[in-house]
């Protein structure tokens, strides 16, 4: 019975390798991590926002695990992707530590206004007006208009055999010139500025929903002009004579048009994206 009992204690495993879930209680935090990171690489929190657009409160809560000032969990993983990439952080691990604490990825986890996703939604860029079938159209007409000029001229000083024939010079009768209808030129071409249809000292931007993405549009002045979502088909238009700054949360969801000039899509699909605008030719600031 002792040599059982002496064979059943050495059989017991001395020690127990702790599991993945203990090792990832252990480790740090998601913001002790970037808090660190930041430090390490001798850089503010003023500067941190000054290079992601992430504001300064918020880069606060995100550094103490408070992702509730984030606006939601697409624009917090956002915010820590920009963070860790301007720290020096590994933003990947990161986004994938959020997303194990938050119900996973977004693949698995659709937003509740996103029924179906079949992939990046196209929607055709609204086409610019026809003018050369305009053009050819306003000649038939103006065509067809001098031709009804012209017979309804003829018809109108036609009657009878005798009264079409001259009057003698003796009849005591005036004559009367017949007056012909003014034919008036077609009209030119609009040209490429009219097209475009924007004036020359603004910036006028032009956004068209191809999805859903939250939007932030600021003037010269630093005043607000529009911060909310919009969904796939609505657009939105600001103007300003100096410039307009957006921030965008989901890049790949929103088609741009500046100062009469199309620029397509601003980014990627999640990609959280920062542009400035000016008159004239765009350049994204």
């Amino acid at each position: 019975m002792t040599i059982g009992k002496s064979s059943d204690r050495e059989n017991t495993p001395s020690s127990v390798e702790p599991s993945d879930a203990v090792r990832a209680a252990d480790a740090p935090s998601i913001g002790r991590v970037l808090s660190a990171a930041r430090i390490e690489a001798g850089l503010t929190v003023d500067q941190v926002s000054t290079a992601t657009r992430v504001r300064v409160p918020i880069v606060h809560a995100i550094e103490e695990d408070d992702f509730g000032r984030c606006g939601g969990d697409f624009y917090a993983r956002g915010h820590i992707r920009s963070i860790a990439q301007a720290v020096g952080a590994d933003a990947e691990e990161l986004v994938a530590r959020f997303d194990d604490a938050h119900g996973g990825p977004p693949a698995s986890k659709r937003p509740a206004t996103q029924l179906i996703d079949s992939g990046p939604i196209k929607v055709p860029a609204r086409s610019r007006p026809n003018w050369a079938a305009a053009m050819v159209a306003a000649i038939v007409a103006v065509v067809a208009l001098i031709g009804f000029n012209l017979v309804s001229g003829k018809s109108g000083h036609t009657g009878t055999g005798s009264a079409s024939a001259p009057l003698p010079s003796g009849s005591g009768t005036g004559s009367v010139a017949p007056t012909t209808p003014a034919v008036q030129p077609p009209a030119p071409a609009p040209s490429a500025g009219a097209i475009a249809a924007v004036p020359a000292d603004k910036v006028t931007v032009k956004l068209v929903a191809q999805g859903t993405s939250w939007v932030s549009a600021m003037d010269s002045n630093g005043k607000s002009l529009f911060q909310n979502n919009i969904s796939d088909g609505q657009d939105q238009t600001f103007t300003d004579p100096k410039q307009i700054k957006l921030v965008l949360g989901n890049g790949g969801a929103v088609h741009a048009y500046v100062n009469g000039k199309d620029l397509g899509v601003l980014g990627k699909d999640g990609q959280v994206v920062h542009v400035t605008y000016t008159p004239g030719d765009p350049q994204a600031g």
